[in-house]
């Protein structure tokens, strides 16, 4: 069962937020990739993670959905601050410790939740993501993809005022980064959810690349000392799978599983997605972590 929207005050600022399931169960927070609102996980999603036990979080990140904003093009906060956000969702519902599942650039904050914060992390969930910010990876990393670095030279810009044609590039984005067969259904459901939802998707779109990225943390993943699962599309255009293979091996006891996708969670492969996020739970509470007691995560 899902809550209504709940804003809570953290950091200064207002974060919209929603839970699914009951509040006496271990947590997972859904950290989203950059620019994506909590619409990016879908209701079915959480409804199906928290069917297996869990106290699900989601929540509008700095600059999306119906959370603080700021003017597009002055991003005033930095990728800490984006993480320090995260923990204030924990703490907005008073919450020591949760199980961390970031995408993308979700999979940054909760990289450096686990290394700046890690009595709030009981487990990692690292999905589509890489051991470093936005800008030049470094030279072992390979890069985006020349196909997808044409698709964005082609791309024009956005009609920001205009939400039929918003919902429009944000399908077409998704389906640039997308592997066949592209969920277009999904996609434009996640789309328009965006877009009703979002006060300014200019503030989004725009201010999450420019934000400060803060201190590198890649030589400090040796510190993450909780069970670490790593999903990464095999066919991943913007962080290609070597990116994983190489956050695999930083982190201690990591585990890598590659998916059918490219840079991207459609519904397909949501129930492998579930399960690797309890098997993570379930690895934790055998290694004496987990933010509840009496944990179900195995129904």
């Amino acid at each position: 069962m899902n809550s209504p929207e709940r804003v809570i005050e953290t950091n200064g600022i207002q974060l919209c937020t929603q839970t699914y399931g009951a509040p006496e169960d271990p947590a997972v927070l859904l950290v989203a990739g950059t620019s994506c609102s909590m619409d990016w996980w879908t209701p079915d999603f959480c409804t199906a993670l928290a069917g297996r036990g869990f106290f699900v979080l989601r929540f509008d990140q700095r600059d999306t959905g119906r959370s603080s904003r700021d003017e597009p093009g002055n991003p005033t906060y930095s990728l800490t601050d984006l993480t320090r956000d995260a923990v204030g969702v924990l703490d907005g519902y008073s919450i020591d410790q949760a199980y961390w599942v970031g995408f993308s650039q979700g999979g940054w904050v909760s990289q450096l939740a686990a290394l700046d914060h890690p009595d709030r992390v009981a487990a990692l969930t690292l999905i589509s993501t890489r051991p470093t910010g936005h800008g030049q990876a470094d030279p072992d990393l390979p890069e985006v993809t020349a196909e997808l670095l044409a698709t964005w030279e082609q791309s024009g810009e956005p009609l920001w005022d205009d939400p039929a044609a918003m919902i429009d590039y944000l399908v077409e984005s998704e389906r640039s980064l997308a592997a066949a067969p592209f969920d277009e259904q999904a996609a434009r459901a996640i789309g328009t959810s965006c877009v009703t939802r979002s006060a300014d998707l200019r503030s989004a779109v725009i201010n999450h690349p420019m934000a400060d990225q803060g201190p590198r943390w890649r030589h400090r993943l040796e510190e993450i000392a909780v069970p670490t699962v790593v999903l990464h599309g095999d066919q991943d255009p913007l962080f290609p799978p070597a990116n994983a293979t190489a956050l695999t091996a930083e982190i201690p006891g990591a585990v890598l599983q590659f998916l059918p996708v490219g840079h991207e969670l459609p519904p397909r492969v949501h129930p492998t997605v579930i399960e690797a996020i309890t098997g993570s739970a379930l690895n934790s509470l055998t290694a004496g972590g987990g933010s509840r007691e009496g944990s179900e995560t195995d129904r």
